[in-house]
């Protein structure tokens, strides 16, 4: 497998200082490859200022970093790419925003939606969620077989999400994802850095 398949995802809010230590601690232990911030419910103006201060982080641990849903953000902070939800900007709109960075899209449980982010030049699909979750409402989950189809028919890497744990990752990584999303698990973890560690102790 992957000596990075870690691909972490913010809390949803960021409350003090105490975030960056623990961020720059986890992505030192160099098993984390994408870094991704999202923020539903801030200001604009605060996703840039926490944006450059987790910038830095990343490019120090070289650590891929993006920013969920906004790809003029991901431009401002000069960030490594943007992901997009299937309600989020059309990725050929975001193309021309982000040139050659990095775009990955959401495709849920869908071939179709695979098949057309492929097409229009996703470098990465996100699979999910395929365990519950307590991050998002869950309106559709994900199979396994979605999984064994990409890694057949379409040759971008995967990303697999949704409630994933030290317990149930492997199956998925597999099972053709090259890259496992996690957040809750992670931050509501008393410490971060051993709940990341554990998806190599197996």
């Amino acid at each position: 497998t992957n000596k990075k398949f870690v691909y972490l995802i913010s809390p949803d809010k960021i409350k003090d200082e105490n975030f960056y230590i623990n961020l720059s601690l986890v992505l030192s232990s160099g098993k984390v490859s994408f870094f991704q911030l999202r923020l539903k419910k801030e200001t604009n103006i605060n996703k840039l200022i926490i944006g450059k201060k987790i910038k830095k982080i990343c490019k120090k641990y070289k650590v891929k970093f993006l920013i969920n849903d906004d790809p003029l953000l991901a431009k401002k902070l000069n960030a490594d790419g943007c992901h997009l939800g299937q309600k989020d900007m059309d990725i050929l709109k975001a193309r021309k925003i982000l040139k050659n960075k990095i775009i990955g899209v959401t495709c849920h449980n869908s071939i179709k939606l695979a098949k057309n982010a492929k097409k229009n030049g996703a470098d990465y699909l996100a699979f999910g969620a395929f365990y519950s979750t307590k991050t998002k409402k869950i309106e559709k989950y994900a199979d396994i077989k979605i999984l064994n189809w990409s890694k057949k028919n379409i040759k971008v890497p995967v990303v697999a999400i949704g409630g994933i744990t030290n317990k149930n990752y492997l199956n998925l990584l597999d099972n053709g994802a090259k890259l496992i999303a996690v957040s809750s698990y992670i931050w509501k973890n008393k410490n971060a850095l051993k709940a990341v560690m554990s998806f190599y102790e197996n």
